[in-house]
């Protein structure tokens, strides 16, 4: 037997949001200033080159008074040394960008190769501090889809807070001798537990404002793992989830939809808050 009506699936798909984004989701600027503040002291080493005519003269100057100063300078073209880009010479040999920083000459073909050199002569940038915070700025877009899920655990939490429920984070599902024989090989770390009326909730939080493959793998494990759960007594699986991104994987969440009993939106939140207080 179906757990919710093909009804009440068409109103959860007509209620899913474009977006859980924040204004604070799109770059974080504490971390960005971290980052820079890291490298300030080469960066401002390096501001000696804006503007020189005699870029090797220049560069032959600061190596002799500091050459590790150079070491940061992944940075002006968006790469950092901890991923170790590559690039290919002009024989078609592989090289790290990082290992241009070992001498003058590598420093140079850095400069040149890239366009900074003319950018440092031409004055295009007046200060690589400022600069590098923008590029930390474009580099920290790539982070947006980690924020996502923690903005959506958030604003789940703020919504628990609000209604008054206790809970706790991120909590292993071996802490659960009968769950974890339940789930055998397929433990978990469920982003909240609630415990309310005699029952302990395990609850999983997610949002979707794309589509892709990860969609339909989300919905084949809880609808595994959501059947494991309820058959333990005193416990029950709750699936917290949004986003438009679902309208392209509808048909593997409307079989979640049957199977789960427990499946809320960030509107339908609301009766699972009623259903437990």
């Amino acid at each position: 037997m179906s757990a919710h009506t093909t009804e009440q699936f068409n109103l959860f798909m007509s209620q899913l949001r474009e977006t859980n984004a924040t204004l604070d989701f799109y770059c974080d600027f504490p971390k960005i200033a971290r980052n820079v503040a890291d490298i300030e002291i080469s960066l401002n080493m390096l501001n000696y080159l804006i503007g020189k005519e005699n870029l090797r003269e220049a560069v032959q100057s600061l190596w002799n008074r500091d050459p590790h100063g150079f070491e940061v300078m992944d940075i002006l073209i968006a790469t950092r040394k901890k991923d170790d880009k590559k690039y290919i010479d002009n024989d078609g040999s592989m090289h790290s960008v990082h290992s241009l920083f070992s001498s003058v000459d590598g420093v140079m073909k850095f400069l040149e190769s890239t366009g900074l050199d003319k950018v440092f002569k031409n004055k295009e940038v007046k200060d690589l501090v400022d600069y590098v915070f923008g590029v930390e700025t474009g580099l920290d877009t790539n982070a947006r889809k980690n924020r996502s899920g923690e903005i959506t655990e958030t604003l789940v939490a703020r919504i628990f807070d609000n209604a008054g429920i206790r809970y706790r984070e991120q909590v292993s599902s071996k802490e659960f001798p009968a769950i974890a024989a339940a789930l055998g090989a397929d433990q978990k770390v469920f982003d909240f537990v609630i415990t309310a009326n005699a029952k302990t909730y395990l609850i999983e939080v997610n949002f979707y404002s794309g589509g892709g493959s990860k969609l339909n793998e989300v919905a084949r494990s809880y609808t595994d793992v959501a059947p494991k759960v309820n058959g333990v007594p005193g416990f029950e699986f709750v699936w917290i989830t949004d986003g438009i991104g679902w309208t392209s994987a509808r048909n593997k969440l409307e079989e979640a939809f049957a199977a789960i009993p427990s499946i809320y939106n960030l509107t339908t939140i609301t009766e699972f808050i009623s259903k437990i207080k």
